[in-house]
């Protein structure tokens, strides 16, 4: 039985987390296909979680915030062959530890993950606005 370690990294690399978003399903949100954006996506966040088994990276939580007051936590990944054991509920967890007690947690839900985050009892916001992307 193998045991996932999590660890905040300063750096991940494309090929890795275009791995995970494949394995994960997100990569139909994601542009997995555009090397240089997701760079930038990796390279402006200020916060990475992952959740490993060996040297294998299962999970991906990529955040931006300001460890004082806001977080947003972009892309919660974990590969569909180790869903349903608590990888993406740790993740999360460690994310809001690692940003501190006074910040709050935002993330936008793919509408097939909303009832993970109802089981894990992540609050619902009514309060949120959207300008959706351009591209």
């Amino acid at each position: 039985m193998s045991t996932i370690a999590y660890e905040q990294v300063d750096a991940l690399d494309v090929d890795t987390f275009r791995q995970v978003l494949d394995a994960s399903g997100l990569a139909a949100r994601r542009p997995v296909d555009d090397a240089e954006r997701l760079q930038r996506m990796l390279d402006n966040a200020n916060l990475i979680v992952v959740a490993r088994d060996g040297d294998r990276i299962v999970g991906v939580a990529r955040s931006s915030t300001d460890f004082a007051h806001f977080c947003y936590l972009a892309d919660l990944a974990v590969d569909k062959a180790w869903k349903g054991k608590g990888i993406g509920t740790r993740l999360i967890e460690e994310t809001r530890q690692r940003a501190g007690p006074e910040t709050m947690c935002l993330l936008l839900s793919a509408p097939d993950a909303e009832p993970f985050y109802d089981r894990i009892g992540m609050p619902r916001a009514t309060n949120a606005f959207l300008y959706p992307r351009e591209r």
